[in-house]
């Protein structure tokens, strides 16, 4: 029998989305994404590393197939604009891929899967001013799991989720992951 792969392990916790939920739920905040801004025009979608990239790739896919057109998508690394570096391990950089056309002046919408004490997002504000000055920023996650440490809010979530600050939460995509879930450990 081969070893199991970390990704082929369940985390052990209570699931609350599954593939079928999180798919309904990506749907959903696409559609909601287009209405904001009656339509594509002038969308950028900038995911975090690492669900986050994917899930922009996600919503990306359902605006064209709604729409007809694409929309540029980009990954946003916020590792060196966090405000934990001195106190956490060294964490390995992911790589920023701005769309060709820029920021500037675009809705740019920013895809997380968990906001939770908001300071992974103001983390990614920090690095966008290094980038270019959007028209607007948005925020769309997969999970609010609520906690704020800053005021910050997201426009479009696909599951607020209470949860007590001794919990955590688990994304799982199958792009990073091998499977869909989101479980409560």
């Amino acid at each position: 029998m081969p070893p199991t792969q970390e990704s082929d392990v369940q985390p052990e916790g209570r699931t609350v989305l599954d593939a079928r939920d999180i798919d309904r739920a990506l749907t959903r905040i696409s559609h909601e994404i287009l209405e904001r801004n009656k339509g594509s025009h002038d969308l950028v979608l900038l995911g975090i590393p690492s669900r986050g990239v994917h899930l922009a790739q996600r919503i990306a896919a359902r605006i064209a197939e709604v729409e007809g057109t694409g929309i540029p998508v980009g990954a946003l690394d916020i590792t060196m604009y966090r405000d934990d570096l001195r106190l956490r391990p060294a964490r390995t950089l992911s790589p920023t891929d701005i769309p060709a056309a820029g920021i500037d002046d675009k809705i740019v919408v920013l895809v997380d899967d968990v906001l939770y004490s908001g300071r992974t997002i103001r983390a990614a504000l920090d690095a966008m001013n290094d980038i270019g000055r959007p028209q607007a920023v948005r925020l769309a996650v997969l999970v609010d799991r609520g906690h704020r440490d800053l005021p910050i809010r997201a426009d479009f979530v696909g599951k607020n989720l209470p949860t007590s600050t001794s919990e955590k939460v688990a994304v799982r995509l199958s792009e990073y992951d091998g499977s869909d879930s989101v479980t409560i450990l």
